[in-house]
């Protein structure tokens, strides 16, 4: 519901040199890519999980150069405020079990998939 206080989410997260720390600490490795690879990159992933969203969270093991990725991409439960806003706007507006389309943000491009 659209008016809901708190959302749960999982995301993957693709950097590029553009993005406000683009350092993968997971993996210790700085970014090196072009934002228009970053975005192809997320697109490309998409069309990975969209069908099967089972995938999402190997995926976001594999791939998410967030943190997260150590969970599967899942952020928990967030209210509003604690994310950024364009991120946290498309979260808010998705209903559970839908995959949003990519997303920018100061982080880079993510995908997101509402949890709860």
């Amino acid at each position: 519901m659209q008016g809901a206080k708190s959302v749960r989410a999982s995301h993957i997260l693709l950097k590029s040199t553009q993005s406000r720390n683009p350092y993968d600490r997971v993996r210790d490795k700085q970014i090196t890519r072009s934002d228009a690879d970053a975005e192809k990159g997320i697109r490309e992933i998409r069309a990975q999980v969209e069908n099967n969203l089972n995938l999402f969270a190997k995926i976001a093991q594999e791939r998410s150069e967030c943190s997260s990725c150590q969970k599967g991409g899942d952020l928990g439960d967030f209210t509003r405020g604690q994310m950024q806003k364009q991120f946290e706007d498309v979260a808010f507006a998705l209903k559970v079990g839908e995959l949003s389309q990519p997303v920018k943000s100061d982080s880079g491009w993510h995908i997101i998939l509402r949890t709860g």
